[in-house]
């Protein structure tokens, strides 16, 4: 059932049910969280490792080691391995094998009236989308990101055109006209910069998922436009415009008065890819490695891999006055967290007939709470893992010490775990056993 606005209650709590992860909400009475704006970035294809914040080296990121010097930064935040799941878990608050692991390029219709979109829209909030849309062709289903809960869009269709040079863009269900000569990203900047400056006296939610720095579309006919020097922008590239249009961001909330009100939140959507697309050789295309340093140490993209380097991505916080600046936390979040915590946030109860995964993180950012969340979990294809900051569970029995084996070289055998090991292994593997039955292939196009 849709959520509605009679049912508003001050704050969320979980108790867990059923098997483990599922959570349902009961009311509370704690503080007020004064329904602040809400401005969730999330980049594409772009893992810590290439944010100076997070020790990297490759690249200069000012205005991201900014707002982690602004704000908190997590040091475990996951994703799923790869874009659509990760999208599916974000809107959903549901793992996608809770979903039947939707259709590449899809979303559950029955989900439709029940996203994180709706759910603040039916609050009261101003909802926009601007970027990547990847859960329907538009030209075939041009209203759907309005069926899912943003009022207002501008998004290129993903396999449908280009998204950088000569975009194809979608604006509220029509093609926009007037982007030929444009570059994509700072035609998806203005747009939300204009919805937030229109929207300044009541609360909104501004959703930015980027085009970078994901490489050009790679299955049309003939490859699509280069850039104004010959070619495609390579990783280095995307990373420098992508900090400056989370700058620009910034900038504008400044310069409209909403910087105290609004909280900003920057992820990504799995790992850095392994490699990007440079340039066109007739129409066959140039490819080129992902490889950037972090703490001296070279670092392959690790895009669909359910290793760290393809679903531990950077996630930093900053809502002036609540939280701490310049803080870190370990604490776990996943993909599926951010829809309870936007509904604590925004004062809105979670339906009772629809338990959902995630775990709302509010208090995480006020100090006040510690986290609610003792696993998380990740999906591609047929494979699976849950963790926590030191153990890893792989639904095929693998099973590392993360602490000691990062680059999970060597899964500890049965008769190798110690107390704490064994303990460890225990609570993944309930967790497992609570996600099994669900567990079907998730096959890409």
């Amino acid at each position: 059932m849709p959520f509605s606005n009679a049912l508003w209650i001050p704050t969320i709590l979980f108790a867990v049910v059923g098997h483990v992860g599922l959570a349902l909400p009961l009311a509370a009475e704690t503080k007020n969280t004064h329904r602040p704006n809400i401005l969730f970035i999330m980049a594409d294809d772009v893992g810590s490792e290439a944010l100076e914040c997070y020790g990297g080296q490759s690249y200069r990121t000012p205005r991201l080691n900014q707002l982690a010097r602004e704000g908190l930064r997590f040091e475990h935040a996951y994703s799923m391995a790869v874009c659509h799941p990760t999208r599916i878990a974000l809107l959903s608050g549901r793992y996608p094998v809770r979903l039947g692991n939707p259709q590449w390029g899809t979303y559950p219709k029955e989900e439709e009236s029940r996203t994180l979109a709706h759910l603040l829209a039916n609050a009261g909030y101003a909802t926009a989308i601007a970027g990547k849309w990847q859960l329907a062709l538009l030209g075939d289903d041009p209203t759907h990101p309005q069926r899912l809960g943003f009022q207002e869009s501008c998004l290129f269709g993903w396999h449908e055109g280009p998204r950088y040079y000569q975009p194809l863009i979608w604006q509220n269900g029509e093609v926009r006209s007037d982007v030929h000569d444009r570059y994509g990203p700072d035609v998806y900047c203005d747009f939300l910069i204009d919805f937030m400056t229109r929207k300044r006296d009541q609360p909104f939610f501004a959703y930015y998922p980027m085009a970078l720095c994901h490489a050009v579309t790679n299955d049309l006919d003939k490859p699509v436009p280069v850039g104004p020097n010959g070619r495609y922008q390579n990783f280095a590239e995307m990373v420098a415009a992508m900090d400056e249009r989370v700058g620009r961001l910034l900038d504008a909330l400044d310069s409209a008065g909403l910087r105290e009100r609004t909280l900003v939140l920057f992820y990504s959507d799995n790992g850095s890819p392994a490699r990007t697309i440079t340039g066109t050789r007739g129409d066959e295309l140039i490819y080129e490695p992902v490889n950037s340093l972090r703490e001296n140490v070279e670092i392959p993209g690790g895009k669909a891999l359910l290793t760290d380097s393809g679903t531990r991505v950077p996630l930093i916080a900053r809502w002036p006055g609540v939280v701490t600046p310049g803080g870190v936390t370990e604490d776990l979040v996943d993909v599926s967290d951010f829809l309870p915590t936007f509904a604590e946030l925004a004062d809105v109860p979670l339906s009772r007939d629809r338990p959902i995964d995630g775990h709302s993180f509010v208090g995480l950012l006020d100090g006040n709470a510690e986290s609610r969340r003792s696993w998380v979990f990740a999906e591609h294809k047929d494979q699976s893992f849950v963790k926590d900051q030191r153990w890893k569970l792989y639904s095929d029995g693998r099973f590392f010490d993360m602490g000691t084996d990062a680059e999970e070289q060597h899964p500890l055998k049965p008769d190798q775990l110690g107390t704490d090991a064994q303990t460890a292994h225990l609570k993944l593997a309930k967790a497992l056993d609570g996600l099994s039955e669900s567990l079907v292939s998730h096959p890409e196009p």
